[in-house]
Formats: structure tokens, C-alpha cells, sequence
């Protein structure tokens, strides 16, 4: 039924009264939960994931007992595995897990905050004393429809925040800086704070800045900007040097996030969640100084923007050898449809099917091809599910995770 409302022009806007009241009533069923916590906000079309769980490690080994909300996990010492495929739940369940994480003894929570969840008033009632801004690039507009909305939507949470942390290097906080209350910025080219000596390689970043020496355990360039913003939240809170760079570096890694998987094969695989335009060419970016060849392995969501398709079946031709085109979250719609988007970009940049692009619309077996035409030396990224448990197709949730299948295979 809701599939066919959705069809609806104005759908979205429509139903908004609906998601207003559904938070108000949320809020007082669970006494406010959040009023006494301090809650930072982290937004952004990527990195809002592993920035929020740099925060919470470094907080939490700071001594600071904090609960975190995310696409991958929810909870405060114990992480709760999140099967949704959502980021930011809906306001019933908000509020009960904040409940939850301040009846655990959580003083500060670190929530992933999306777009949807602005325009749709999930956050209602929840007061921020700390907006992070990661960036803003091409998604999602089959909801918003123009980035200006899309903008916009974001920019309710630094309207809310006592305090906001943006990224000096996205032209999008030109806008938040207008809307913030108080901010400060950061990044690699501009802002306040921004990281000097930049040393990247396969197992992390290094860098410096404001006299503090930050190391990750999460390769990419991106992550020097993730890490960043979760270190001038640590300066913020008055955390010494040494607990922001204690609290960074030990954290191993992020659930699908830039994931190696090891079964003592000759090539290296790599998982991650990219599914953005940017987020991909992030990742090859994070990758370009790789010697031997690249095989990706990537598919589209059904019911999610479809322009981005042919975009992303370009990019992935144009950084990689091989590229196998195979299923995602394809719900009611027909993966061949789906799947001729991202081929119609991967032959304007010049990849042929069945030489160098090919079609396998089982994921299991899309991700095992990628392992036969793998030689010695040779990079397999698997893209766009990352964490994710299942894979929704026509006739609902299947039980699937690419580092489940990626290890089983190569066993």
C-alpha cells in the first residue's frame, strides 16, 4: 500500500504532519530522553558512520560513558547490530533506544543524522550541543529532488545545534556557516584546523594538527576529514591531546567501512559501503596507488534515485580493469533495469561486455567471478552494502553480508 502512495506527487510533503505528530507523541511516551543527555549530531552524505564511531571510541576511552546511534550499530559498551536498512529510525524507536543508552549511565551520544530524518522531524525534540558536517555531494535526490533541498534538509540540524564543526572544504558550508549559531571549521586545503603532513597508506592515515599527531587504523584520504572532525570534537570538549590521539588510534575499524578480508589469498579484497557517486570515487582514490589490476563489484538499490546510475557505472569503468555489475537492494523493481543503468555508463567509458564489464545479478556468484578473473597482486573492491545483514529483493529480506560470502568463498 505504501509503495503505491509513494507514487503520489507530493507524497513526501503530504505526510509530514503525520511524521511531526509521531515525534511529539514519541517523545512524551519516553519522558524526553534526551534532555539529559548531551547529544553531537553528525551529518553528511559519507563518512557520517566512521566519523560518529570515532567520536564514541575516543569519548568512551577518555573515561566519558557515550551511547552511539549509526547505520551499523547502536548501543553504549555493547554494540546492537542494526538490521534496518536505515540510518536514522524512526522518532518510537529513537527515543526508546535513547532511553535505553541513558539508562546505561551514557552521559553524551553520538547520533548519525540524515537528511530524510530532518525533513521528516525524527529529531523533533532531541537538542544538540554539537553539528558535524562531513560533506555534501549527489544523493538522494529521488526524495529531495534538487541538492538545494537536499541542502536544506541538512541544514535543520546546524539551525538546532548549539555548536557546529563544519568542513571548510565543501562549498556547501558556505550555506551552513550562515545558519549555524556558533561554529568552526576544518579540513585539508581550508579552515581553522586543518591537517598538515598528511601521510596516507593501505593501513591508515597520519597526520598533524594543532600540535596533536593523528593516526587511523582505516586507510583513505576521506578518513584524514573523518578522523579530523572527531579530533576538533575532542578540542571542543576540552580532551587532551593525548586522549584524542589515544582514542582515534585504537580504533581497529568500522563495520564495512574500507574492510579487508584475508583468507590468505594472493590478491586483496576490500569491502566497503560506498554507494554515492563521490563515496566510490573516494574509495579508488583511497586505491589508486595499487599495482596490479582492479576488479570491482558494485549494483544499484531499487527505488532510490536512478540518475545516479549510469554515473557511477562510469566511474567504476574508469577505475577499474574488470567491473562485474550485480544486485543491491533491488526491492520491486527489476534488477535488469536496474543493472542497464549502470551498464549504459560503463560502455560510455569503454568497457565492452563480456571482454572487461559483465552482468551478475546474484550477488554470491557476481562476488565469486570477481574472484576467479583475481590473480596474484590483483585489488577486489565489493561496493555498496558494506555492513548490511540482508538484501532486499521482490520478495522481501534474504540473509546476506559481503564479508560473510567473501570469506566463505575464499575458504
Amino acid at each position: 500500500m505504501k509503495k503505491l502512495l509513494e507514487k503520489i506527487p507530493f507524497y513526501n510533503k503530504l505526510v509530514l504532519p503525520y511524521h511531526f505528530a509521531q515525534s511529539v507523541i514519541a517523545n512524551s511516551k519516553y519522558h524526553h530522553p534526551s534532555r539529559d543527555l548531551h547529544i553531537i549530531g553528525v551529518t553528511g552524505t559519507n563518512g557520517k558512520t566512521t566519523t560518529c564511531f570515532m567520536i564514541w571510541h575516543m569519548l568512551n576511552q577518555a573515561g566519558i560513558k557515550t551511547g552511539l546511534m549509526t547505520t551499523v550499530a547502536w548501543g553504549v559498551d555493547e554494540l546492537t547490530p542494526e538490521l534496518n536498512h536505515m540510518t536514522t529510525v524512526d522518532a518510537f524507536t529513537l527515543n526508546e533506544r535513547i532511553s535505553k543508552i541513558k539508562n546505561q549511565g551514557a552521559t553524551f551520544l553520538v547520533l548519525e543524522v540524515t537528511s530524510h530524518a530532518l525533513a521528516e522531524y525524527r529529531t523533533h525534540g532531541i537538542n544538540f550541543d554539537i553539528a558535524v558536517f562531513t560533506n555534501l555531494t549527489h544523493d538522494h535526490l529521488d526524495y529531495h529532488k534538487t541538492m538545494e533541498n537536499y541542502r536544506a534538509a541538512k541544514g535543520k540540524l546546524f539551525k538546532k545545534a548549539k555548536f557546529s564543526i563544519l568542513n571548510a572544504d565543501d562549498q556547501a558550508t558556505t550555506y551552513y556557516k550562515k545558519v549555524s549559531k556558533e561554529y568552526t571549521t576544518y579540513g585539508i586545503k581550508h579552515g581553522k584546523n586543518r591537517a598538515k603532513d598528511i601521510k596516507l597508506s593501505t593501513s591508515g592515515v597520519k597526520y598533524s594538527f594543532n600540535d596533536i599527531n593523528v593516526e587511523t587504523n582505516i586507510p583513505g584520504e576521506f578518513n584524514v576529514y573523518n578522523s579530523l572532525a572527531a579530533a576538533v570534537v575532542g578540542e571542543k570538549l576540552n580532551l587532551t591531546n593525548k586522549q584524542i590521539e589515544d582514542g582515534i588510534k585504537t580504533l581497529k575499524s568500522v563495520e564495512g567501512r574500507m574492510n579487508i578480508v584475508d583468507e590468505g589469498q594472493s590478491f586483496t579484497v576490500i569491502i566497503d559501503y560506498a554507494h554515492a557517486p563521490d563515496a566510490i570515487e573516494k574509495v579508488f582514490d583511497s586505491v589508486k596507488n595499487h599495482q596490479g589490476k582492479i576488479i570491482s563489484v558494485h549494483g544499484g538499490a531499487g527505488r532510490r534515485d536512478p540518475s545516479t546510475r549510469p554515473i557511477r557505472g562510469e566511474i567504476l569503468a574508469k577505475n577499474s580493469d574488470i567491473v562485474i555489475i550485480t544486485e543491491d537492494d533491488s526491492r520491486d523493481e527489476d534488477p535488469e533495469t536496474i543493472a542497464a543503468g549502470f551498464i549504459k555508463g560503463a560502455t560510455k567509458a569503454g568497457k565492452k561486455l563480456g571482454k572487461d564489464l559483465f552482468k551478475e545479478l546474484d550477488r554470491e556468484k557476481a562476488i565469486a567471478l570477481a574472484f576467479k578473473k583475481a590473480k596474484k597482486g590483483d585489488l577486489v573492491l565489493i561496493l555498496g552494502k558494506g555492513h548490511e545483514k540482508t538484501i532486499l529483493r521482490a520478495d522481501g529480506p534474504h540473509d546476506f553480508e559481503d564479508i560473510k560470502v567473501a570469506r566463505k568463498l575464499l575458504r
